[in-house]
Formats: C-alpha cells, structure tokens, sequence
C-alpha cells in the first residue's frame, strides 16, 4: 500500500497536526477516496493548506495524487470479514491458488522488506538478555503466532510467556514482574481494548515495549519502543498472519545467534530429555 509505505518511511518528520491527518486517512480511507480536500481538513481538525502540506511531504504532487494513491491502495486494505465474505470470489483451481500465493509473498516481502536495521537490532539486544522476561501480548487472532513465537523463544532463553486469561491476571503478571519485562504486544486494526489497556499498565511499570501491528499509527506503535509493521492483506476473509510469522522468525533467528553458545546448551539439554522421555517418533 503506497500511501502506508511513504508514511512509514516519514513518520518521524510529522508535526502532531499532520499525525492527526495521517490517523484520519488511516481511519477513513474512504473520505479522502470519494471527498475533497475540505472533507479531509475539516475531519482531521486541520487547515486545507497543512494538508495539502502533509500530501507533498509525504512525496506526493498534491492532494490530487494523495487521493488517486488513497483510491488505488483500498482495494487491498485491511477490512473487516464481515466486509470481505460479500466480495466477489476469485476464480477456483489453479486461479485460486496463484492467487493465495501472490497474497502471501506479498506479505512476507512487505513485511521483511520494511525492517529498518537498528530497531531490529535493539529489539534482539531486549529480546536476548537473559535477565529479562519477555512477555507477548496478543489479539485474539494472532495468538497463534504468539503461541508459536514464545515457545520457540523459550527454547533459546528463559523466563518466557504468553500473558493471557482476564485482565485481573494480565495486570497482576505485569505489575508484579515490573521494569525488567520486555513486553511483546500483537494486534492488527481494529485492536482489541483490553490488549491497549494492558499496554499502558506495561509502560506504567517501566518494561520496555515491542510492538507488532499493521501502522505506524497504530496505538500499540504509538506506546512502543520499538515497532514493526506487518503486512496482512490476505485473500480470504480474515487478516493473514504469515507476514507476521516471518518477522516473529526473525526475531527468533537473531536471538539464536545473539545467544549461540547457552542456547546450544539448552537445546541439547532439550533434546536429551526428550529422547529420555521417549516424547518424539520418528514415523
């Protein structure tokens, strides 16, 4: 998506008023589509002429441009499934398929692609001290490859965990481990309140915070120390994760190697005690 892409790779130039611009695009794609400059303006509380400003900061020609990207960026936008079950279905067979796999190549390249160097490496730098937990905050419709994320973390390093059931325990966890947390926090638009609230008590508490969405915007971004974006256009119904297992992966992989020789260790004490328990087959 063009207009996310540029905004993205400018976020850290806008001014408060030209955030609020952005969040309004974000949050209404559809109002600067189909209205004009003025809509835009008086929606976001700011003046015409800052957001024509905000358009050509972003690199475009003018609003005009802005609006031809905006238009051309809808069609694959995250929306809601009760919005994309009613779309018209692609054809079935091999149609489908390439379909399917040019969708998830274009998540992974997206996502992996926009990783900039030095937040990856000072998240790894959190991620791989020993001294301090991780704990993963995540929507319920990534909790799979939150699942999946601490487990192969654990593997690598202690003190790892997947903060879940009610809110009562989430703030108990959080407030009682304090500031030397690394706090992983998952969610895609529309994100769920009690994830956003469970947030603020992690920064309250002084742990550090990563954050995984699909914004620059996003109120987990917003809060974070570190974030990154994933890309989630899928083409089915629902939000595809495979974008965000790859950057998880990542993550992984970084840790591994930042960790080589105790991970090693604790792999191999892993895999004894697996063979001692007769827990794995071969067939």
């Amino acid at each position: 998506m063009e207009f996310e892409q540029r905004l993205r790779e400018r976020a850290d130039r806008l001014t408060p008023t030209e955030r609020r611009i952005a969040q309004t695009v974000l949050a209404g794609p559809q109002l600067v589509a189909f209205g004009t400059v003025a809509d835009l303006a008086v929606a976001a509380g700011a003046g015409t002429a800052t957001v024509v400003r905000f358009a050509v900061k972003l690199g475009f020609d003018g609003y005009s441009e802005l609006q031809d990207s905006i238009r051309s960026d809808l069609a694959g936008r995250l929306r809601p499934a009760v919005e994309r079950i009613r779309d018209e279905p692609v054809g079935g067979g091999a149609s489908l398929i390439a379909h399917h796999l040019d969708a998830e190549l274009s998540n992974v390249r997206a996502t992996l692609g926009a990783v900039d160097a030095e937040e990856l490496a000072a998240a790894v730098a959190l991620l791989a001290d020993p001294d301090r937990p991780v704990l993963a905050l995540s929507g319920v419709a990534s909790r799979g490859v939150a699942v999946q994320f601490v487990g192969d973390l654990e593997q690598i390093r202690p003190a790892c965990r997947l903060l879940d059931g009610n809110p009562i325990d989430v703030v108990r966890t959080l407030t009682l481990v304090g500031a030397g947390a690394t706090v992983v926090a998952l969610d895609l638009r529309r994100y769920e309140r009690w994830l956003i609230d469970a947030l603020q008590v992690a920064i309250d508490t002084g742990a550090s915070v990563i954050s995984i969405s699909d914004s620059v915007l996003s109120p987990l971004a917003g809060a974070a120390d570190h974030s990154f974006v994933v890309e989630a256009a899928s083409a089915s119904p629902f939000d595809s994760h495979v974008g965000t297992l790859a950057l998880l992966d990542l993550l992984v992989a970084d840790v591994a190697t930042a960790l080589r020789s105790s991970a090693t260790a604790r792999l191999d004490r892993l895999e004894a005690a697996w063979r001692r328990a007769d827990a794995l087959t071969a067939d």
